[in-house]
C-alpha cells in the first residue's frame, strides 16, 4: 500500500491533476494522511465513524481518503452537484461526525451543517472561514508517524434507489492490518494488470463509487493517478500523450464525445501508451464500441458490477468481438437468471432477473428492508438488471427491472422527479422515463396528464421544467415534457411504464 510506496520512492507522483500539472507525491500523501488520520483520532472519530467528502476532484481528495482508511474510518463522497437538501441528507444519514470541503464548495458545505451538532470537525482545503478550520494549518502541529493501531477502513458511498432517497452502502470492516489490498483491489490488479508501473486517467468526478475504487487500487499498487475534471475530449487526448496514460475509464458518453472530435484532431496525439481502455457505468452501443476499437484498437475493456459488490463480470475486446453486446463472465462467482415472477433459475437464454454470488457482507444503511429486496433467500445479490446468460457464461443484460434511467453513465431515479411534478396544480399525473439520446444513452423525458379543463402548452412544459430545476440537481431534471389524455395504469392502480417506454424505444425488444 501507499506506506512502502512512500518508503521506497517518496518523490514519485501518486497523483497528478491533467490540466495544471500540480502533484502530489507518494512522501506527501503519506505524511498528510498520517497527520490527518491524528487529527481525526484526537477529535474523537472512533472505528467505523463516518468522514464526509464534499470538494471537487483535487489533490486533497486523496489525503482525505486514505487517512480515513489508514485509521478505520468510513469516508463518504457527496455528490456536490446535488440541491442542497439533497446533499444535506446524505450528510446526515450518513451519520458523519466530519465533513472536509474545499474553498469554492465552502458554501454549500456551511449550508448542510447549519444546525448538525454531530459533526464536530469542519474542515476546508481553503483558509479557515464560516466555522471551518484551514485543512493544512490544522494537520501541521500534529506528528507524521503512524497511528498505533492501524486498520483497514474504507468508502460508504451513497446509491439512489427507485424511491429517489439515497442509501448508504455500509460493508463490514475487514479488521484486517492497513496496507492490506480488498478483494475488489486484488481482482482489479489481476484481470488489468495493476502495478507500479501504471498510468491511470480518471476523467470523472471523484464522488463516483467507480472513480474511489480505482484510484485507490491503482495507488495501492504504487501506481499514479492522472485527475482530468471537468471531462473534454481533446483534454484526453492531451493527457493521454502527456503524461503516457497506460489505463484509462470511460463511460460510453465519453466515447460518443470522442469519436465527434475532428479528425484534425482526434488524429493529432500519439496515444501508443495506453494499453487498456475500460469502460462501464453503462451499456455501450455497439457501434460507438466498434467505432472506438476501429481508432484505438482492440484495447477496450468492460466490466458490470456496482457499488454493492454483488459479483463482477469483466470482458475483453477478443471475446467482445465474438460475443457482442456481452458484458462479459463473472469473475467472482456463479450467475443465476431468476424468473422475477415464480422465483425459479430461468433457462439458458432466457431473460429473468440477474443475481450474482460471491456478494461481499453489506447493507442499506438504516434501510434493512431495501436490503433483504436485492439479496435472495441464498444470500445472492441483484443491481436489479433484467438479462440472461449463454451457454458459456457471458452475461447480456435486457432491461433494468427498475425505472432507473442511465444519462452519461450517471443514475437517475424517476420517483424523485415524478415527486416533484405532481406537486404543480397543473399536473393531474406524471410519470418520468428515460428516452433516446444519441449521445448520453438516455434523457429523461416527463410524460404529463394535465388536470381537466387545461390545455398543453410550450409555457406550461417550460414552466414544469423550471419547477424541477429549483427543487433537484440539474442533471435530474426531464430535458422535455410531453402531455397525454391517460397514462397507461394497470387496474390496481399500478403505472406500466414498461408500455409507455415502448412508445419511445420502438426497437428496444431483445432478440435472442
Amino acid at each position: 500500500m501507499i506506506s512502502s510506496h512512500a518508503a521506497r520512492d517518496p518523490a514519485k507522483p501518486a497523483a497528478i491533476m491533467a490540466n495544471g500539472g500540480e502533484s502530489l507525491t507518494y512522501g506527501e500523501l503519506e505524511r498528510r494522511s498520517r497527520q490527518l488520520a491524528r487529527l481525526l483520532r484526537e477529535r474523537g472519530l472512533l472505528e467505523g465513524d463516518r468522514v464526509a467528502i464534499l470538494m471537487e476532484s483535487r489533490l486533497d481528495w486523496f489525503v482525505v481518503m486514505w487517512a480515513a482508511r489508514r485509521s478505520s474510518l468510513r469516508f463518504v463522497p457527496i455528490n456536490w452537484h446535488l440541491k442542497a437538501a439533497e446533499a444535506r441528507y446524505v450528510l446526515e444519514n450518513s451519520d458523519a461526525k466530519a465533513i472536509v470541503t474545499s474553498e469554492r464548495l465552502l458554501d454549500l458545505a456551511s449550508e448542510l451543517v447549519d444546525g448538525n451538532d454531530l459533526v464536530g470537525v469542519r474542515l476546508t482545503s481553503g483558509p479557515s472561514r464560516r466555522g471551518f478550520e484551514s485543512l493544512s494549518a490544522s494537520i501541521d502541529p500534529y506528528s507524521a508517524a503512524p497511528l498505533d493501531r492501524e486498520y483497514e477502513g474504507g468508502a460508504m458511498p451513497y446509491s439512489s434507489g427507485t424511491s429517489g432517497r439515497p442509501k448508504g452502502i455500509l460493508r463490514p470492516l475487514t479488521g484486517a492490518p492497513f496496507g492490506t489490498p480488498n478483494g475488489l483491489e486484488t481482482l482489479l490488479s489481476s484481470l488489468y494488470e495493476l502495478d507500479e508501473r501504471t498510468i491511470y486517467l480518471s476523467p470523472a468526478p471523484q464522488y463516483h463509487a467507480a472513480p474511489v475504487g480505482w484510484t485507490m487500487a491503482v495507488m495501492g499498487f504504487g501506481g499514479t493517478v492522472v485527475v482530468l475534471e471537468p471531462f473534454d475530449a481533446e483534454g484526453v487526448l492531451k493527457a493521454i500523450e502527456t503524461y503516457r496514460v497506460t489505463h484509462a475509464q470511460f463511460v460510453p458518453t465519453h466515447f460518443v464525445r470522442l469519436l465527434k472530435l475532428p479528425p484534425e484532431i482526434a488524429n493529432r496525439y500519439d496515444l501508443s501508451s495506453l494499453r487498456w481502455a475500460i469502460h462501464a457505468a453503462a451499456p455501450c452501443p455497439p457501434e460507438v464500441k466498434l467505432r472506438m476499437m476501429d481508432w484505438w484498437g482492440p484495447i477496450l475493456h468492460e466490466y458490470y458490477g456496482g457499488s454493492e459488490r454483488f459479483g463482477f463480470a469483466s470482458i475483453g475486446p477478443e471475446d467482445w468481438l465474438t460475443h457482442r453486446g456481452s458484458v462479459g463472465r463473472s469473475r467472482m462467482g456463479p450467475v443465476h437468471v431468476v424468473d422475477p415472477d415464480t422465483g425459479w433459475e430461468c433457462e439458458p437464454r432466457t431473460v429473468g432477473l440477474i443475481y450474482l454470488e460471491n456478494t461481499e457482507g453489506f447493507a442499506y444503511h438504516k434501510d434493512p428492508d431495501k436490503t433483504r429486496e436485492c439479496l435472495s433467500p441464498s444470500g445472492w445479490g441483484t443491481h436489479g438488471d433484467m438479462g440472461w446468460v449463454d451457454s458459456e457464461g457471458f452475461i447480456y443484460l435486457a432491461d433494468r427491472q427498475s425505472n432507473m434511467i442511465i444519462s452519461g453513465g450517471v443514475n437517475i431515479y424517476p420517483q424523485e422527479v415524478e415527486n416533484v411534478l405532481i406537486t404543480h396544480p397543473s399536473v393531474s399525473d406524471v410519470a418520468v422515463i428515460g428516452v433516446p439520446n444519441a449521445e448520453y444513452g438516455e434523457e429523461v423525458k416527463a410524460v404529463v396528464k394535465l388536470v381537466d379543463g387545461l390545455a398543453a402548452s410550450p409555457d406550461l412544459a417550460a414552466q414544469l421544467m423550471a419547477l424541477c430545476r429549483a427543487e433537484i440537481a440539474g442533471f435530474k431534471c426531464p430535458k422535455s415534457v410531453d402531455f397525454v389524455d391517460e397514462l397507461p395504469r394497470h387496474p390496481n392502480g399500478k403505472l406500466l411504464k414498461r408500455e409507455l417506454r415502448a412508445q419511445y424505444w420502438p426497437d428496444a425488444r431483445v432478440r435472442i
